[in-house]
């Protein structure tokens, strides 16, 4: 089974398909960014299994492969870190005040990947970097400090994992999301898929940089819900869907998307997220707070100012 719907609503997919004891190409992030301890309930299913189609979870989960010890779902006692890379979005290197001045037609022109206008958005802010922080975490069962993000604009490694012997295993491949799909779908055997080889000799460098947290506060934000834990990631993606959809609709800045999560943030009580009914009262409060949010930023009643991370340390 593949669960491809966008946003918070295929939480349900994905407990109804790990539910039934079906391996899921899992492409739907939000199932385990909002859900993700009642995803854990379902994935103990017998015959459940959850295989990522994010190209840097693929990334992972064929890594965890090379040791003995570890599953495509857990690392094992070897596992010293994950490390994720992004591709840095369209607006790497950018300073505050040309940050200030983005347009919507400038944030959906990303440099590498054609994707969905929430996901290239998303990339835009690097929050989909952040979601996928926390991804990681529900998936492969490793804690916030163990979980590196590094920006790698030429996107040819998609993730690395390091073991405790300080060996370094990484994926590389040319950047096209048809060759994690294919394994996801053909998972356990590998699929003969025409997306081509990387020419090495071609292949001059392949540069490294930390992430910005400055100017991109959302990476920071998402390392922030995951660690309160509980519904704060499910508080923080609705908070995100409504403030990227009212940036695409012009009523909102972009600089303002994470100035609204983080006062959304701020806003969240401490509720476990042990069942689907406290995930979907989570999700639907913490939109309308962002719906207050955004209207009071439109109607001039807050002003914009940069956003302090709750924990800007990764």
């Amino acid at each position: 089974a593949l669960n491809a719907v966008v946003g918070f609503a295929g939480l349900q997919v994905t407990i109804a398909a790990l539910g039934a004891g079906k391996r899921l190409a899992l492409a739907n992030k939000e199932s385990l960014i909002a859900g993700g301890p009642v995803v854990a309930q379902v994935r103990a299913t017998p015959g459940a299994e959850l295989v990522p189609v994010d190209s840097e979870h693929c990334a992972i989960h064929q890594c965890l492969r090379t040791s003995a010890l570890a599953t495509g779902d857990d690392g094992g006692p070897e596992l010293a870190r994950l490390v994720l890379t992004a591709s840095g979005g369209p607006f790497r290197g950018r300073g505050p005040a040309q940050l200030a001045e983005v347009t919507v037609a400038d944030a959906l022109a990303h440099p590498t990947w054609a994707m969905g206008p929430k996901v290239t958005i998303d990339s835009s802010t690097l929050m989909n970097k952040g979601l996928e922080v926390i991804e990681a975490h529900e998936l492969f069962g490793v804690d916030y400090d163990r979980i590196e993000v590094v920006v790698h604009p030429q996107s040819i490694i998609h993730s690395m994992v390091e073991w405790t012997d300080g060996a370094t295993i990484a994926q590389l491949s040319l950047p096209d999301m048809r060759l994690p799909i294919a394994y996801a779908l053909g998972y356990p055997e590998r699929s003969a898929v025409p997306v081509g080889s990387i020419d090495w000799a071609s292949l001059a460098r392949l540069d490294f940089e930390a992430p910005d947290l400055e100017a991109f506060p959302c990476l920071g934000l998402a390392y922030a819900a995951g660690r309160i834990g509980g519904t704060g990631p499910a508080w923080l993606n609705a908070a995100n869907e409504v403030a990227v959809a009212a940036f695409l609709d012009g009523a909102l800045a972009w600089t303002a998307i994470a100035e609204v999560l983080h006062d959304a943030l701020q806003g969240h009580d401490a509720t476990p997220a042990d069942s689907v009914e406290a995930v979907v009262d989570a999700d639907a409060r913490a939109r309308a707070l962002a719906h207050q949010l955004v209207a009071a930023r439109a109607d001039g009643h807050i002003a914009s100012s940069p956003p302090v991370p709750l924990r800007s340390t990764l």
